[in-house]
C-alpha cells in the first residue's frame, strides 16, 4: 500500500472508533452490535501491533481528547484496551517470542508517552459517572484491572484513587456490578509483584478490614464472590510476604495481618457460595504449610487450626437436595456425586495436611464430628454423617500401617465407636457405602486387635452390609468382605460356621435347583461371596471332614443344575435359552471363585479327596464345551476354569486336556484362539517338557489356522488395517510370538520337527525371521531373535557336525544373518538411542557369537566375505570383526559391532538397498 493509503485505512478506523466523520459522512458503529465494535478494537490493536510507536505515535494521545463525547467513546476505548490486553499484552496466554518483544516495545512506550494521562481519565470517568452511568464506570474499572499489573503503582495507591476505590466498595446504594469491578481493581492492585517488604507496607495500609463485613448472605451473589476473592488473595498475599521477609518486626506484622483476615476467610467459606472456593483452598494449604515451622502451635494457631477442620467439614458436605437422586444414582446423582468426588480432593489433601501438623486436634474433631453427626435432627442426619464418616476414612488414608496397627492416638476410641454405631439413615446409599468403605480401611487395627472381628463381621454380612437393600452397596460389600477375608484370613477360621450361615441365602440363589427358572442375576453377584468363602474354607486350619462337606455342599449342587441344563441342551425354546445360557456362565462364574481359594499344595498333596471333586467339577464343566461349541461366552468361563484347574489340581488336569483342547480349538475364532494359545503357554511355562505330547497333538492344526489367518493382517493396509476384525488377528499374531518363544525357551523345539508339523516349519522360519527384521514392535523382535538363537543351540551340535535339520544351518548363515543381523540395523530406523532397540542389538551380537560358535568358519567365510562386501565394509573393519568374535568377550564385541555399523551408515549414505 502507498504511505497515502495506509494513512486513509488509519484515519478511517480512528474516526469510526471516535465517533468522527469519514468525508463529512458520520459512521454509526455506535449503533452496531458488540461484536463489530470488538472487531473494530482487534483492528485497532493489530495496527498498534505494527506501527506504534514508531509510525502511528500518537493513538492514545490523540483518542483521550475524544472521551469528553461520552460513554460510546468512553465505551470503545475501554474495548480496545481490552482487546490490547487479550491480544498482545496477557500472559495467560501462551505468546510466541515475537508477540513478547512487541508487547515490550508496546507497554515501554505507553508508560513513557500515555499511562499516566490514561489513568487520571479512568478517575476522572468513574467520579463523574459513578451514580449516572454505574455500568460505563464498571466497564472502565474491569480494564483497568487488566493494567494494574504493569504500570506504576503509584498511579494508583495514592490518597485519591484508593479512596474513591474503597468508597466505591463501601457505599450501599451503587450499583453491585460497580462494587464488585471497584473490588477487582483493589485485587489487581494487592496481586502485584513487588519487594517483599513494599508489599507488606502496602498491604497494611490499604486497611482491607472495612470490607470484610461485605461476606454476608445480605450481598448480592456477584459482590460477595468478587469480595471473597479480594479477601483470598489478599491472604495469599500476606502469608506470601510472611515467608519472604527477613526482619522480626515484618514477620510479626505480616502474622498480625494473617490473623485478622483468617476469620473472614473462613466464614466466606462455610457461608457463601463462590467461585473462590478453590484459591481458599490453596491459600489455607499453604498457611497449614508454614505451620510446621512452629512447635509447639500457640493458642490462637491452634484455634485457626479447629477452624480449617470445620472449614473442610461443612464444605464436604453434600447439598440435600440431592439426597434422593443419590440414593437413586440417576442421572442428576451420578453428576453430582462425579463434582463432589473432584471437589473434595484437595480439601482431603488439605485434612491430611492438618494432620501431620496437629493429629491430636484433628482427630479429637473428627471424633466430635462423628459425634455430633449421630446426634443432629434427621433432617440433616444423612448429609452430616456422611461427612463425619468420609473425614474418618480421609484420616485413615493419611496413616501409615505401622500407625493404624498401633492405634495411635484416638484411633481406638475412633474404630470402637464407628463399629459399635447404628446409624438411623444407614439405609442410605452414600451413608452405608462410606462407612463400609471406612470399616475396611482400618482392617489392620482390626488385625492386630481381633475381639473386634465380631463386630466387622457383622457390619459386613448383615443389613448394613451384603444384605442392604440397596444393590450398589450389596454388591460393594461383597467385594470389601472378600477383601477383609483375605487379610485376616486364619483369623476368621473360628467364625466359619457364623459367615457360612448369615450367606445361606445368598449362597442359596445359586445352587438351589430352581436357580435356572429365576431372572439372571447380575454378573458381579455372588462371584466375590464365593471367593470369600473359597478362601475361607480352603484353609489347611479346617479339618478334612469339615472341609469337604462344604465343599460338597457347595460343588454338588452348582455341578447338578449344569448337567440338569445339559440334558435338556437339545429341547431347549428360543425364549428360555438366553437366560439359561446366563445362569451356567454365572455358576461357572462362581464355581471359579469358589477354587480360588484352594492352593495347589493342598489339594494335590495333603487333601487328595478335595482335589477329586475339582477333578468331578472339571468334568462336567468341559460337557459345556461338547453341547454349547458356539456360545463364546460360555467358552471363555469354561476356559477360565481349566485355567485355574492347572494352577490347583497340577499334573491331574492332563488327562482333561486332550479333550478340552479339541473342544476349544473345534470353533476358535481368532479372539478366541489367543485365550487358547495363553492356556498353552500357562501349561508350557508350568509342566515343561511334561507337556511334549499333548502339544505335539495340537500344534499342527494351531499352526495351520494362525498361519492363514495371519496373512490378512501382512496384506492389509491404510484404513483397511484399522478394523476391528484386523486388530484382532494383530494381537492374535503377538500373541503367537509369545507362544513359539515360550515353546522354545522350555526345550520344546522338538515340536516343530515332529512328522506332522514338519510341514509348517519353512512358514513359521520365515514369519520370525520377517519379524526379527521388520516388525514396528522392538520387544516382539527381540523375542524373535531370541527363538533363533536357542534353536541354534537345540539344533547344532558343533562345526562339521551332524545337520540335524536339513537346511537351517544354510538359512541362518544365508539369510537370518545377512537380513536380521546386518540390513535390519544399518536401516536408519534402528535407533541406537533406544534403551529396547539396544537391547535387541545385544541378542543380534550375541546370535552372531553362538553361529560362530556353532557353524565355525563357514558362518565367518560367509558374514565376511559376500554379507560385509555387498555392504562395502572396509577390509579393516572386517579384519577387525573377525578378531573381536574370534576372541570371546561380548561386550568388546557389541561395543565394536556397534561402532561399525555407524561407520557403514555414514559411508553409505543410504545407498544400499535393503532386501
Amino acid at each position: 500500500m502507498s504511505l497515502e493509503e495506509k494513512n486513509f485505512v488509519r484515519k478511517s478506523v480512528f474516526s469510526m472508533a471516535c465517533l468522527e466523520g469519514i468525508d463529512d459522512k458520520m459512521c454509526a458503529v455506535s449503533d452496531s452490535p458488540a461484536f463489530i465494535k470488538n472487531k473494530l478494537a482487534q483492528i485497532l490493536v493489530t495496527l498498534i501491533y505494527l506501527e506504534y510507536p514508531l509510525i502511528w505515535s500518537s493513538i492514545f494521545v490523540d483518542f483521550l481528547p475524544h472521551l469528553s463525547k461520552g460513554a460510546l467513546v468512553i465505551d470503545m476505548f475501554s474495548r480496545l484496551l481490552k482487546a490490547l490486553d487479550d491480544e498482545l499484552v496477557s500472559m495467560d496466554y501462551p505468546r510466541t517470542p515475537e508477540e513478547m518483544g512487541v508487547a515490550g516495545r508496546v507497554k515501554d512506550a505507553m508508560r513513557l508517552q500515555c499511562v499516566p494521562q490514561i489513568v487520571r481519565a479512568w478517575y476522572d470517568i468513574v467520579s463523574m459517572f459513578r451514580n449516572s452511568d454505574p455500568e460505563i464506570c464498571t466497564t472502565v474499572l474491569d480494564c483497568m484491572s487488566r493494567y494494574v499489573s504493569w504500570i506504576d503503582i503509584g498511579l494508583i495507591v495514592n490518597d485519591a484513587f484508593i479512596l474513591l476505590l474503597f468508597e466505591l466498595i463501601l457505599i450501599d446504594g451503587l450499583s453491585e456490578q460497580l462494587r464488585g469491578a471497584a473490588a477487582g481493581c483493589v485485587l489487581a492492585v494487592v496481586s502485584k509483584r513487588m519487594n517483599a517488604q513494599s508489599k507488606l507496607s502496602l498491604l497494611k495500609n490499604l486497611q482491607l478490614s472495612r470490607v470484610f463485613g461485605l461476606i454476608s448472605d445480605d450481598n448480592d451473589y456477584d459482590l460477595v464472590s468478587r469480595v471473597a476473592a479480594l479477601i483470598t488473595g489478599y491472604a495469599m498475599e500476606v502469608l506470601e510476604c510472611s515467608k519472604r521477609v527477613n526482619s522480626e518486626d515484618a514477620k510479626v506484622v505480616s502474622m498480625e495481618l494473617l490473623d485478622e483476615v483468617l476469620p473472614t476467610v473462613f466464614y466466606a467459606m462455610q457461608n457463601c457460595e463462590m467461585d473462590a472456593a478453590f484459591s481458599i483452598v490453596q491459600f489455607l494449604s499453604g498457611y497449614v504449610a508454614t505451620m510446621k515451622m512452629f512447635s509447639p502451635l500457640q493458642e490462637k494457631q491452634m484455634l485457626h487450626i479447629s477452624q480449617i477442620l470445620e472449614v473442610i467439614r461443612t464444605q464436604i458436605r453434600y447439598d440435600p437436595m440431592y439426597r434422593n437422586n443419590l440414593d437413586i444414582l440417576d442421572k442428576i446423582g451420578m453428576e453430582e456425586e462425579d463434582r463432589m468426588v473432584e471437589f473434595r480432593k484437595d480439601l482431603f489433601v488439605l485434612l491430611r495436611n492438618v494432620g501431620r501438623v496437629a493429629p491430636e486436634v484433628t482427630q479429637i474433631f473428627i471424633r466430635n464430628s462423628l459425634a455430633s453427626a449421630i446426634a443432629s435432627s434427621s433432617d440433616r442426619n444423612v448429609e452430616e454423617v456422611e461427612a463425619a464418616l468420609s473425614l474418618i476414612y480421609a484420616l485413615g488414608e493419611s496413616m501409615s500401617d505401622e500407625a493404624m496397627r498401633a492405634g495411635n492416638g484416638l484411633l481406638s476410641e475412633l474404630v470402637t465407636n464407628l463399629l459399635s454405631t447404628r446409624f438411623p439413615c444407614h439405609s442410605n446409599r452414600l451413608v452405608a457405602l462410606v462407612y463400609l468403605e471406612t470399616i475396611t480401611r482400618y482392617m489392620k487395627f482390626v488385625q492386630e486387635n481381633t475381639q473386634y472381628i465380631p463386630l466387622v463381621l457383622a457390619t459386613l454380612l448383615d443389613e448394613r452390609g451384603i444384605h442392604h437393600q440397596n444393590i450398589y452397596v450389596s454388591r460393594r460389600a461383597s467385594y470389601l468382605f472378600m477383601r477383609v477375608v483375605k487379610l485376616l484370613k486364619s483369623k476368621l477360621v473360628p467364625f466359619i460356621e457364623t459367615i457360612l450361615q448369615s450367606l445361606e441365602d445368598i449362597v442359596a440363589r445359586f445352587t438351589s435347583m430352581n436357580f435356572a427358572s429365576k431372572e439372571a442375576a447380575g454378573s458381579e453377584d455372588g462371584v466375590h461371596i464365593f471367593e470369600a468363602i473359597g478362601l475361607l474354607i480352603g484353609m489347611e486350619d479346617v479339618p478334612l471332614e469339615k472341609q469337604s462337606d462344604y465343599l460338597s455342599s457347595l460343588l454338588t449342587p452348582l455341578c447338578r443344575q449344569v448337567e440338569v441344563m445339559l440334558m435338556n441342551a437339545k429341547v431347549l425354546n428360543p425364549e428360555e435359552s438366553p437366560l439359561k445360557l446366563a445362569n451356567i456362565q454365572q455358576i461357572i462364574m462362581v464355581i471359579n471363585a469358589l477354587s480360588k481359594g484352594f492352593g495347589g499344595r493342598l489339594v494335590t498333596g495333603s487333601r487328595p479327596a478335595i482335589g477329586h471333586m475339582f477333578k468331578q467339577t472339571l468334568d462336567v464343566l468341559l460337557q459345556i464345551l461338547v453341547e454349547f461349541p458356539k456360545v463364546e461366552p460360555l467358552r471363555t468361563k469354561v476356559l477360565s476354569f481349566i485355567h485355574c484347574m492347572v494352577d490347583t489340581i497340577g499334573t491331574s488336569v492332563f488327562p482333561y486336556l486332550p479333550k478340552a483342547l479339541e473342544q476349544l480349538l473345534a470353533e476358535s475364532e481368532p479372539k478366541e484362539m489367543v485365550g487358547f494359545l495363553l492356556l498353552l503357554n500357562q501349561l508350557i511355562c508350568k509342566f515343561s517338557t511334561l507337556v511334549h505330547d499333548i502339544l505335539d497333538e495340537v500344534f499342527p492344526a494351531i499352526a495351520g489356522r494362525i498361519l492363514s489367518s495371519i496373512r490378512r493382517v501382512a496384506d492389509s493396509s491404510g484404513l483397511e488395517a484399522n478394523t476391528e476384525e484386523i486388530r484382532e488377528l494383530q494381537e492374535l499374531q503377538k500373541t503367537l510370538y509369545t507362544f513359539l518363544h515360550v515353546i522354545t525357551m522350555h526345550d520344546l523345539s522338538s515340536i516343530f520337527l515332529s512328522p506332522r508339523s514338519r510341514g509348517y516349519l519353512n512358514s513359521i522360519m520365515h514369519l520370525l525371521l520377517h519379524t526379527s527384521c521388520h516388525h514396528k514392535d522392538i520387544i516382539t523382535r527381540k523375542a524373535c531373535v531370541q527363538i533363533f538363537i536357542k534353536l541354534i543351540k537345540d539344533w547344532c551340535g558343533g562345526p562339521y557336525g551332524e545337520e540335524k535339520v536339513p537346511g537351517f544351518q544354510s538359512f541362518m548363515i544365508e539369510t537370518f544373518a545377512t537380513n536380521c543381523c546386518l540390513y535390519s540395523v544399518l536401516d536408519k530406523s534402528f535407533e541406537f538411542c533406544d534403551a529396547n532397540t539396544l537391547i535387541l542389538f545385544g541378542e543380534i551380537v550375541l546370535a552372531q557369537k553362538v553361529m560362530y560358535e556353532k557353524f565355525g568358519d563357514d558362518f565367518l567365510v560367509h558374514f565376511v566375505s559376500k554379507t560385509f562386501s555387498s555392504a562395502h565394509c572396509p577390509q579393516n573393519l572386517a579384519e577387525q570383526y573377525c578378531q573381536k568374535l574370534k576372541g570371546g568377550e561380548f561386550k568388546v564385541l557389541r561395543s565394536f559391532y556397534q561402532s561399525l555399523i555407524e561407520n557403514l551408515r555414514l559411508q553409505q549414505n543410504g545407498s544400499l538397498v535393503f532386501r
